[in-house]
């Protein structure tokens, strides 16, 4: 596996545009489109939330009706989220709106919104991006970034990686691109991800390795602890590098995972540290559970608690906030045989052993703790599970950027 520069656009056949629109924000990108030159096979996962917002019911029945996808038309600034049938019609509009300008079928054309949500999409406006879009979609690196960039909201910076793998002498690509800086909290993913990949792989198998992947990347990660209405993952398969089709089983299979789960932690992390108001990523590390998803339990209840991350904020080696939220994750275990250290680029401390704190150094803990990057590592003592679960700091630039977001 070789780790390239790139995004949506890095593999063959993949075309991008971001474009200025207008839906809600003034002077600033704010439409994207992903589009191939030949039908990809398609798989996707969707938000857990009741409240389902209207591209996420369209993009659900494009996946599992359709016989395959060809684009993908994105807006930021409005959800398109609790806007009744008008919202799904709308959805219908701009599909169709793309499928005559392309030239393929209205039900190969998945839409996403990422905003406010409870307000209606411009839908002139939203038409008239789509023609910009067809217009200047083109293939390379600068047209992913375009992109990337157009589908940010409170995002800090735009998110992308690539990365090829060796199928029997034939490079595969896979690339992809997210958005997500708050209301993250997955119960399948989070956000706006996708992922474009020229390998040929059936829409079985490649369903397969999406739905089991999230599980330790986009679901293993926390901003605030809410879950989204319009959560979306979609990965697109156009087969245009020609490889011998990949089957279950097989190394070439494994290599294949091994490409998308680097493309899903990779996203997922990026997201993660550009969290609202964020200064730090946070990351937590459990060892020595009994089983995987105890670990998963378990990392996740520490990234997720609002104590720890306002421990990590302040630069503040108050283990019992972390051993705490640990012990109310809904996992049985001796807490006098947990280990507790943190970690970073500044060193590796100790804090916790045999049921109390251990001799630390509070100067030393601090300098860990101010890096950009930060770890909790927490070893259970009870098998040889593990888990990584990925957040940020809690600042006081969060509650600001949430107390007027629709300002």
């Amino acid at each position: 596996m070789e780790i390239i520069t790139g995004g949506v656009t890095a593999a063959k056949g993949f075309e991008a545009a971001g474009v200025a629109a207008s839906i809600k924000y003034k002077n600033r990108k704010d439409m994207a489109i992903v589009y191939s030159q030949s039908p990809c096979v398609l798989a996707g996962t969707f938000t857990s939330n009741v409240v389902k917002a209207a591209p996420v019911l369209w993009d659900k029945k494009i996946v599992e009706e359709s016989a395959f996808g060809q684009a993908v038309i994105v807006n930021a600034g409005i959800a398109n989220a609790g806007t009744g049938r008008e919202g799904y019609e709308f959805c219908s509009r701009t599909a169709a709106k793309a499928a005559g300008l392309l030239g393929i079928p209205e039900d190969s054309v998945l839409v996403a919104s990422t905003g406010v949500i409870g307000m209606q999409l411009p839908i002139d406006r939203i038409e008239a991006g789509v023609e910009k879009l067809v217009e200047t979609k083109e293939a390379g690196k600068e047209a992913g970034t375009w992109a990337a960039e157009a589908i940010m909201t409170t995002d800090t910076r735009s998110k992308q990686a690539a990365v090829e793998i060796d199928i029997k002498g034939v490079k595969v690509t896979l690339g992809g691109m997210c958005k997500g800086s708050g209301m993250i909290h997955p119960n399948m993913c989070t956000m706006l991800a996708f992922v474009t990949t020229d390998a040929l792989i059936s829409k079985e198998l490649l369903t397969k390795a999406v739905k089991e992947d999230v599980t330790d990347t986009f679901n293993m990660i926390s901003v605030d602890g809410d879950t989204s209405t319009n959560d979306t993952l979609l990965v697109m398969a156009n087969g245009m590098a020609h490889n011998e089709e990949i089957k279950e089983g097989t190394p070439e299979y494994e290599a294949f995972k091994e490409g998308l789960h680097y493309i899903n932690e990779s996203l997922a992390k990026m997201m993660a540290g550009d969290g609202e108001g964020a200064t730090a990523l946070f990351e937590v590390k459990v060892t020595g559970a009994a089983t995987k998803e105890q670990a998963r339990k378990l990392s996740r209840s520490v990234v997720g608690s609002s104590l720890c991350k306002a421990a990590i904020y302040g630069h503040d080696a108050n283990w019992g906030r972390f051993l705490c939220a640990l012990g109310y994750a809904g996992v049985d275990f001796d807490p006098e045989k947990v280990e507790l250290f943190f970690e970073s680029r500044a060193g590796r401390i100790q804090v916790y052993k045999d049921g109390m704190t251990v001799d630390y150094s509070e100067e030393e803990a601090e300098k860990i703790l101010s890096e950009p990057e930060v770890t909790v590592l927490a070893d259970m003592k009870m098998g040889s599970e593990t888990a990584t679960a990925w957040g940020c700091d809690l600042t006081y630039d969060y509650v600001k950027i949430n107390a007027d977001y629709r300002s």
